[in-house]
């Protein structure tokens, strides 16, 4: 075997990069466009992440890519764009609302938000369901309920005194 052959790059570098930039920024929008709920408890950010990085370097690993350069440069380059998403929200909060995921209110005043269910494509059984985590079993007693960025549900009883701590579900 010779070394040199697996760490010099097989494609172009500019080409590798802009394989990378193209995949990672695509899905971003079609994962912000399907909804928080479909992403479970990490944010949509987070398992675009995971599983680009992990195709990635499965390519060089398994020998798909010409090179371990290859898989690598594709690597840093789904690495540079996930911090320069975060970076770009942090620094310019009006670009925030496009690459970040906002709450979205179900409950309010214990009515059913169905704006917002239809957007996350959710049942009120669904919402009952969740309701039910949190202990509560009329939806007359939420004073405001939230679907978060990263899927997951809060929510705020109407019997809560003020200044008491807020529990998150058991067994989440």
């Amino acid at each position: 075997m010779e070394w040199r052959s697996v760490f010099t790059l097989s494609v172009p570098l500019l080409e590798v990069f802009v394989r990378g930039t193209v995949t990672y920024l695509v899905l971003l929008i079609l994962l912000r466009l399907v909804g928080r709920r479909e992403a479970g408890g990490l944010g949509v950010t987070d398992v675009l992440l995971v599983v680009l990085v992990a195709q990635a370097a499965a390519a060089g690993l398994q020998g798909e890519a010409e090179t371990v350069a290859d898989g690598l440069l594709l690597v840093v380059t789904i690495l540079f764009w996930s911090v320069a998403v975060d970076a770009v929200a942090y620094r310019f909060p009006c670009m925030a609302a496009l690459l970040k995921a906002r709450p979205r209110v179900l409950i309010e005043n214990g009515r059913l938000n169905r704006k917002a269910m239809l957007r996350e494509f959710m049942t009120a059984e669904e919402v009952l369901s969740q309701m039910r985590l949190h202990g509560i079993e009329d939806i007359a007693m939420v004073e405001r309920a939230w679907i978060e960025p990263n899927g997951m549900i809060s929510v705020i009883r109407r019997d809560r005194a003020a200044g008491d701590p807020v529990e998150p579900p058991r067994g989440l």
